[in-house]
């Protein structure tokens, strides 16, 4: 095999990955990454032209797919369901995100699948779970943003409902599959099967909402929008500056003392208004305010390093340019190089977490379909003229 495995951690896996548009390659992109051979399975040219995901050659096409090797595979047909049957014998997962019913209408269900092979981890990712009433209903991020309650809590207050500016459900639907696929191979390690993991977007979605979730579930509290200002924990917002806005979190007994003592707003520690939590709480409009008229008095750059050096979390509000310049992200090198064959260099989006001894890596650019068809086929025993006939007749 010519592939190389972006990293020695989970090189001994090997993946076939069925799926499309975000929050399934998402899944197989975090083990494509830790060096599985996925192997991305799609359609043959001339049967779908489709942009799902966006142009190919795009940046998001581009970061979902790297380290992975693509096979066209037309399941469609009896022929191609069988040269997939026979890639699960030897294969440790499956991950696909059709709607539930579709993968039983394909005969490549959990269920046909296990029976191949005992050992399989099988991945499902669907928009509202693989049973229930909305089963049948097709998913899309921000119809579960909405559903899931994250639109009732961003933005101004008043405002309406405002979404993410990420596919946050997509996302953390497929971050939570490939933790679930994680955690099934472990499991088999002990009892040499494998099991059908599940996740869906209205399911990550809610489990995203963390503490606001729990804010209805234990106190019966429903949050409201709260705009740049934390719901708990203040003040922590977006104040002014000379030159534009900056981020500070100034929440909590000993750091709001040393924010007011750095800003010489110590006056504020006596005020009943502000106090104690439960007061800044109660005025924070009021307390926002007289922040404002101070933090407006100097530069952005001049309260950041003030408050830092008084251990005050503060920050800059970033616009993209601006992220990838600043020297701390070029340290932990989230921009990873990558060559691409048509496009060049490029820089994808690197991993957020760091392993000592088996780091991940970008290997290889998202691949060109079918590039790697002959390749992967040639492992599984068919050979130049069966490979041939198979083009021919659309199945690979």
């Amino acid at each position: 095999m010519s592939f190389t495995p972006a990293s020695k951690a989970l090189a001994r896996f090997k993946v076939l990955d069925l799926t499309r548009v975000r929050a399934g390659p998402t899944a197989a992109r975090q083990l494509a990454d830790w060096g599985a051979d996925v192997i991305k399975i799609e359609l043959p040219k001339g049967l779908d032209e489709s942009d799902m995901g966006g142009p190919r050659h795009g940046p998001d096409f581009q970061n979902l797919h790297r380290n992975k090797r693509s096979l066209t595979l037309n399941l469609k047909e009896k022929d191609g369901v069988d040269i997939f049957k026979q890639m699960v014998k030897t294969a440790d997962v499956v991950i696909e995100n059709y709607r539930p019913d579709v993968k039983f209408r394909l005969g490549i269900d959990y269920e046909t699948i296990r029976a191949i092979n005992k050992r399989i981890v099988y991945g499902s990712i669907s928009g509202f779970g693989e049973d229930g009433p909305y089963r049948e209903r097709p998913g899309f991020d921000q119809i579960a943003q909405g559903m899931g309650g994250l639109m009732s809590i961003t933005g101004l207050p008043g405002q309406g409902p405002v979404r993410v500016g990420i596919p946050v459900a997509d996302l953390g639907a497929g971050i939570f599959c490939a933790m679930g696929i994680l955690v099934a191979l472990l499991e088999r390690e002990v009892s040499g099967e494998g099991q059908w993991v599940q996740s869906s977007l209205l399911g990550a979605q809610i489990s995203l909402l963390d503490f606001q979730a729990a804010r209805w579930l234990i106190a019966k509290d429903v949050p409201g929008q709260a705009g740049n200002d934390h719901p708990t924990s203040i003040p922590t917002g977006v104040f002014p500056t000379r030159n534009g806005h900056i981020n500070i979190a100034a929440s909590g007994k000993h750091i709001f003392r040393r924010f007011c003592e750095r800003l010489d707003l110590e006056h504020l520690l006596q005020d009943p208004l502000f106090s104690d939590d439960a007061a800044r709480s109660k005025n924070r409009i009021a307390l926002n305010k007289v922040i404002s008229e101070v933090t407006r008095q100097r530069t952005s750059a001049e309260l950041i390093a003030m408050l830092n050096e008084a251990g005050v979390p503060c920050g800059p509000i970033n616009r993209m340019d601006d992220v990838f310049a600043d020297p701390q992200v070029k340290h932990l090198g989230m921009a990873a190089p990558v060559h691409h064959k048509t496009l060049g260099g490029i820089e994808v989006v690197n991993q957020a977490v760091k392993l000592s001894r088996t780091p991940s890596g970008i290997a290889h650019p998202t691949p060109e379909k079918g590039e790697h068809t002959e390749e992967v086929l040639k492992e599984y025993g068919y050979d130049d003229k069966a490979i041939a006939d198979f083009r021919a007749r659309k199945i690979v």
